[in-house]
């Protein structure tokens, strides 16, 4: 999740605040502009946790959710 709140956030910053819109075809001409500019160097998202870790931070937070739903 963190790699695509990264990606709303570039585009926030670098583009869409930048920017006054006058109507939302500008605004999504923008957005696509981004994209494929973002397109043109692509680089893959390699995970660096361990999925036996990651299920276990998920099993703890489970069980967290669920004692506060019962207290």
């Amino acid at each position: 999740m963190n790699v695509i709140e990264r990606f709303f956030r570039d585009l926030t910053d670098k583009r869409i605040r930048r920017c006054a819109f006058t109507s939302i075809d500008e605004l999504k001409s923008t957005i696509s502009d981004y994209i494929e500019h973002h397109n043109e160097s692509p680089a893959p998202f390699v995970w660096t946790a361990q999925a036996d870790k990651i299920l276990e931070k998920v099993g703890r937070a489970r069980l967290a959710l669920n004692k506060l739903r019962t207290d």
